[in-house]
Parts: structure tokens; C-alpha cells; sequence
């Protein structure tokens, strides 16, 4: 009989403790006129957090790109997104010798034709719970600026402007279909 108590509790005790997966989650990226302009897709990693970008509609040339400490996006100028993902308190920069943020990622590099994929990946983060979740609290968001990041100025790596932003957050996880390519079209009007 006890036995046959302690089963469902054990269970249910173990159906508690079990960490929510979210990857791989699909965050929209946003430009400064709030229109839909790719996609970030977002996948555990055994490194960290891997990114694979899509986007259009975006000035050729290297950019910065980060993942910020809120998850807010309200355009034109996003800075409701706060600075970079920095849970260690550390110096900005990839290249910096008592850097990095977490949220500091290698440039971008956008063609000619105003497009970009990229594969990026962000050390140490997370999906799950934990000091380095990028879905701790209400979530972060990921950031691209208008020019390339330097990799060692003060606080932000003189990358300029913020001109598209996305949600990392529980509910873009959960949304149960993907934007489409945001290349389609690009397709369809040639």
C-alpha cells in the first residue's frame, strides 16, 4: 500500500523538477518602420545558445549584433532594450582581455542585395533556467546595429544605432508557427 502511494508522488515530484525545452525557438526581427524583416532562429547548443540569421532590407556592410538585457523592442530607436546581456558585470567586447558581455557576438556581414545569413553563436547562454538563461525574467532580445562593432570600446563597441530588434522571450518560444522566409519575396518579384 505504501508502495502504491509513494509511486504517483515521486512522479509528480519529478514531473515538477523537469526544466521547460524551448529550442529551438524562432525569434521575428523587426526594423525601425516595425515591419518584419527576417528571422533569428535560436537552438541549445553543447557551447551555448547557437544563431542562425535571416534578414533583409538592411545596408550592406559588417554590423554589430547583440543580445540585449530586456525584451523590448519599441521602435524606431530600441534603446528600451537596454545595453548588451552582461550578468557578469564584465567589459564589452569580444576582443577585450577582461571582456566579454554574454550578449557580445561577432559582426554580421550583410551583402550587397541587402541580405544576410549568418550563423553565430553565444557562449555560455542558455534556453533553460539557470544564471544565464536568455529567458530569465521576462525574457532579452537581440539586436542589430547599423554599424560594425569594434570589439573593445566602452559600453557598446561604437556600433551606432539600433536598426532591428527581436523578442527572446517565453511567448515567441511558444508561438506555434514561424514567420515564412523573409526572402520569399525577394524571389517571387524577380
Amino acid at each position: 500500500m505504501k508502495k502504491t502511494f509513494l509511486i504517483p508522488i515521486v512522479l509528480l515530484i519529478l514531473t515538477a523538477c523537469q526544466q521547460e525545452d524551448y529550442s529551438p525557438m524562432t525569434v521575428t526581427m523587426y526594423n525601425q518602420a516595425n515591419d518584419a524583416i527576417g528571422t533569428a532562429k535560436l537552438s541549445e547548443s553543447a557551447d551555448g545558445v547557437s544563431v542562425e540569421l535571416s534578414a533583409e532590407g538592411l545596408e550592406p556592410g559588417l554590423h554589430g549584433i547583440h543580445v540585449h538585457e530586456y525584451a523590448k523592442c519599441d521602435p524606431p530607436d530600441f534603446q528600451s532594450a537596454g545595453n548588451h546581456y552582461n550578468p557578469d558585470g564584465k567589459e564589452h567586447g569580444l576582443m577585450h582581455p577582461e571582456g566579454s558581455h554574454l550578449g557580445d557576438m561577432p559582426n554580421i556581414e550583410v551583402d550587397g542585395d541587402g541580405t544576410v545569413e549568418a550563423e553565430l553563436l553565444v557562449p555560455g547562454a542558455t534556453l533553460t533556467e539557470g544564471n544565464y538563461s536568455l529567458l530569465q525574467g521576462e525574457g532579452t532580445s537581440i539586436v542589430i546595429h547599423e554599424k560594425q562593432d569594434d570589439g573593445v570600446s566602452q559600453p557598446s563597441g561604437d556600433a551606432g544605432k539600433r536598426i532591428a530588434c527581436g523578442l527572446i522571450t517565453v511567448e515567441e518560444a511558444n508561438e506555434e508557427t514561424a514567420p515564412s522566409d523573409p526572402t520569399a519575396n525577394n524571389k517571387e518579384e524577380e
